[in-house]
């Protein structure tokens, strides 16, 4: 099973935005970071499981996937599969088309303070959409 904590921060809300990947392949782990121009925090929180998705399509297809994120909204919208918010629909469309590449995809909140990992890579990559 690969363990995978995402993380999405703005600089304002909205604002400059990045994800953070922080992925557990046994005795491996994997890091990402990637800014993602002007979102919301909301947004990128989306985007960091989108981003992370396509990285575990190429990386490790098949494999059984067991995402981590510190985003009650989005994790909310994830297990429900539902939500009214017209902007966040279609990210959660593009994250059941994605989920549907692994035999299991399983979401969990965690508090922040468990995600530290993907928090620090989330706000590098804010600042790296300056160098893009």
């Amino acid at each position: 099973m690969i363990e995978v904590y995402t993380d999405g921060a703005a600089s304002g809300n909205p604002g400059l935005s990045g994800a953070g990947i922080y992925i557990k392949s046994g005795k491996n782990a994997y890091e990402y970071t990637i800014p993602l121009g002007y979102l919301s925090n909301h947004e990128a929180e989306f985007y960091a499981i989108i981003k992370a998705l396509e990285i575990c399509r190429q990386s490790f297809p098949n494999e059984i996937i067991s995402f981590r994120s510190d985003s009650k909204v989005v994790v909310d919208v994830i297990e429900k599969d539902f939500t009214k918010n017209q902007l966040f629909l279609p990210l959660l469309e593009c994250i059941r088309e994605e989920s549907k590449n692994f035999p299991h995809f399983f979401i969990k909140w965690i508090p922040e303070k468990k995600n530290g990992h993907a928090d620090r890579l989330a706000r590098k990559a804010i600042h790296m959409n300056d160098q893009a």
